[in-house]
């Protein structure tokens, strides 16, 4: 349950793959900051892949029931202390599955921390970024300012086909992230615990 603190006192981080889309790279995006991400002592992670979550794209009115997946879905975010989205950039934007699984959901994103781990062309999905920023700071949450941004990802392959190669910058911008997104997970789970978030 939010709020809750694992018996060995780790941060539960929510690594969410937007794209849903055939031939999506998401996954091997996910893949490479999830495995940074566990390597952490201080890190349990839960990969929630949209694409397997299959969210319902009509929202319910207020008063009728939640869809079994939403309601599926719904105790993992909870019980996450922070997000890490992976998404990459449609024509200036991020992918529609994403606004759809943000817009089920209200109190699960608040007091928690946020960052981004963009994909694209030239941008390396900045604009995506910059609307997810908007958007999460709507429903109470803690965009941070640092974040993993991917120009032109497809020339981060190694020789050997492995992904990223070992000088890519994004390996220190990840480890960047991953110390402001801890830190900031930590100090809002102890607020929470000594004061419950209201809206």
């Amino acid at each position: 349950m939010c709020g809750q603190t694992p018996e060995d006192g780790r941060l539960r981080l929510a690594v969410i793959i937007a794209s849903t889309r055939n031939g999506r790279f998401g996954p091997t995006v996910a893949d490479w900051f999830t495995a940074r991400a566990r390597r952490r002592a201080d890190l349990e992670v839960d990969l929630i892949d949209l694409a397997e979550a299959d969210l319902p794209q009509t929202l319910t009115d207020q008063d009728e029931p939640l869809p079994q997946r939403v309601r599926d879905l719904a105790p993992r975010l909870t019980a996450a202390d922070a997000f890490a989205v992976v998404t990459p950039e449609y024509n200036r934007s991020f992918p529609a599955p994403l606004k759809t699984a943000i817009d089920w959901y209200y109190e699960e994103w608040h007091a928690k921390p946020v960052t981004f781990v963009a994909y694209g062309r030239e941008s390396g999905g900045l604009h995506a970024v910059g609307q997810l920023r908007q958007i999460f700071t709507e429903l109470h949450a803690v965009a941070i300012c640092d974040a993993v941004v991917l120009p032109r990802y497809w020339e981060l392959f190694a020789a050997d086909g492995s992904w990223p190669k070992a000088s890519a910058p994004c390996n220190d911008e990840a480890a960047a992230a991953l110390d402001r997104l801890t830190w900031w997970a930590r100090a809002l789970r102890e607020a929470r615990v000594r004061q419950p978030y209201k809206v």
